[in-house]
């Protein structure tokens, strides 16, 4: 592996466990809802929103990587539909987004991308839509690529390219690392990219896929 010029990192359960993060959010912005405008909750709860969204997704395909999109337009539908002003979709979705970026770092992570911040220029790579500077670590990174920013989501090739139009290098000289074997280690190496898998808790590798180059169970591991 040739040592790269940039480091890219996919966001959630590569830098912070994001399943909490998730529960909380969404907790959040219930209990937001259930408390000021209670009528839009009846016959509804987690499961079922997360069908609605998944729903909007089937009609807006051009637009099912956009998770922001597809919240706020649930968000919009369900005031509307209740006969409610569908600004408050917008301070909804705000409180969301609030807990959303609220996240917990794994415990080496915020030294490591100090550390590796000194040496390398490190970008975000990320399908979802949490903000670097709301979850308090962008003075480490010089950009932020978004499934959003692209116009596709990992492992489309297309997101891999905006990336390496933006770090301004060949794709051999950026080493992605993430925990999603499909998304992350295989999009990136079908890009041209170095990869790294991300395997915290010694999970199988998938026997279907190709073996990934490097292989870590922490970002102490990457010099």
């Amino acid at each position: 592996m040739n040592a790269p010029l940039v480091m890219s990192f996919d966001l959630d359960d590569t830098l912070w466990p994001v399943e909490p993060v998730m529960l909380a959010a969404e907790g959040e912005m219930h209990a937001w809802i259930q408390e000021r405008h209670p009528e839009i909750m009846q016959g509804h709860d987690r499961e079922s929103l997360r069908r609605l969204r998944g729903a909007l997704a089937e009609r807006f395909p051009q637009l099912a990587h956009d998770m922001t999109f597809l919240r706020h337009r649930m968000l919009t539908e369900l005031f509307t539909a209740a006969g409610k002003d569908d600004a408050h979709a917008d301070e909804a979705f705000e409180v969301f987004y609030a807990a959303r970026n609220r996240v917990t770092l794994y415990a080496e992570v915020e030294a490591a991308l100090k550390r590796l911040s000194a040496r390398y220029r490190l970008f975000a790579l990320s399908n979802g839509n949490a903000d670097l500077r709301r979850c308090g670590i962008s003075q480490w990174f010089n950009g932020h690529v978004t499934a959003i920013s692209a116009g596709a989501p990992k492992p489309d090739i297309r997101i891999f390219s905006r990336l390496i139009d933006e770090a301004g290098v060949k794709p051999h000289q950026i080493l992605h690392i993430g925990d999603d074997p499909q998304l992350d280690v295989v999009g990136a190496m079908q890009a041209g990219l170095q990869a790294a898998w991300l395997n915290r808790n010694s999970k199988p590798w998938p026997a279907n896929l190709p073996q990934p180059p490097r292989i870590i169970s922490s970002l102490t591991e990457i010099d």
